[in-house]
């Protein structure tokens, strides 16, 4: 496995320059749908960990995402791991991390974004600090969440990052119970997962975020290795199968946000026949620049009048069916 080392730098780079265009607008009415009374004019969203310190939101959104996600953010200000922390592998059409939730702290996220004005739904994704114990994570979760509500449209719950110790011990049916019980029910909130979960697990986190209103899921977080997590094309199939799991053990009651190696239209449109309603992408992003939104909604429209659809929320778990 070739590594490039350089990852997390021209990762920064490309960012620092985006610059916001008209040329990747796209818009069709059979991409609008509706996720817990919000609309998105299309169901391709940014993944967190692309734009962590909401440094081109903007830029971002004029690139045709139908939403975008910030974070992970922590409530103290943390380093993360050691550098070199992000790494792509070409020959996988992958990018391995160990970045460790780098974050510049909840509040200084929270005075960024009281200057921001977002044309579409932003969410915003949420951790505990490194040396709180998973005994006092709750309270990490919870102060972030009382900080970012005003912001953002929905919030992610992140347990299950593998470069965080101990972190996904948080997936357990009592935590996520007794976290959710802290939250205000009518705000929407998604918890992602990790793809290494087993059925008996699936069905936990079906039990847990079912009994909520407004709670849906994100399918998945990296796959977990000794070096880091591998997101990309390594990821996509496990994802899917996550996804479909979810949907046949919920029959579709909770909303899902799919992700994990699209780069393709076929990709997204595969996930939302698993079982997505909504979409993210970020290797894919890395590796075919900017121009891939586009393409991906293009793409999109055409799977849908090819399947005989008006809209995305009519294929969403047909795989199921």
């Amino acid at each position: 496995m070739t590594k490039d080392s350089s990852g997390e730098e021209q990762h920064e780079q490309w960012l620092g320059k985006l610059q916001g265009t008209k040329e990747y607008a796209f818009d069709r009415p059979a991409l609008h749908t509706e996720v817990f009374g919000l609309q998105f004019a299309n169901p391709i969203g940014l993944a967190a960990g692309f734009d962590k310190h909401a440094t081109a939101l903007p830029q971002l959104a004029s690139l045709g995402f139908g939403f975008l996600e910030v974070g992970t953010v922590t409530p103290k200000a943390q380093p993360g791991n050691p550098k070199p922390r992000m790494f792509r592998i070409p020959e996988e059409q992958a990018m391995l991390n160990r970045m460790g939730f780098n974050s510049n702290g909840a509040e200084w996220l929270a005075e960024k974004l009281n200057s921001q004005k977002l044309a579409v739904p932003l969410g915003i994704n949420i951790g505990k600090n490194k040396d709180t114990s998973n005994e006092r994570a709750t309270e990490d979760y919870v102060e972030c969440f009382r900080m970012f509500a005003q912001f953002a449209e929905y919030i992610a719950i992140n347990v299950s990052s593998p470069n965080t110790p101990g972190l996904r011990d948080l997936q357990e049916k009592a935590f996520l119970q007794n976290l959710l019980a802290r939250l205000p029910k009518q705000f929407p909130v998604f918890v992602k997962i990790a793809p290494e979960l087993s059925n008996a697990q699936l069905q936990d986190i079906v039990d847990v975020v079912g009994n909520r209103e407004h709670t849906g899921i994100i399918a998945t977080n990296t796959l977990k290795t000794e070096e880091g997590g591998i997101s990309g094309k390594p990821l996509r199939n496990r994802s899917t199968h996550v996804i479909r799991e979810l949907y046949r053990i919920s029959k579709g009651e909770i909303p899902i946000i799919g992700v994990g190696g699209i780069f393709s239209a076929d990709d997204a449109y595969e996930k939302i026949r698993a079982g997505s309603c909504l979409v993210q992408l970020y290797t894919g992003l890395e590796y075919q620049g900017p121009g891939l939104i586009k393409k991906l909604k293009q793409g999109l429209v055409e799977l849908l009048q090819r399947d005989g659809f008006a809209s995305v929320g009519q294929a969403v778990g047909k795989d199921n069916v």
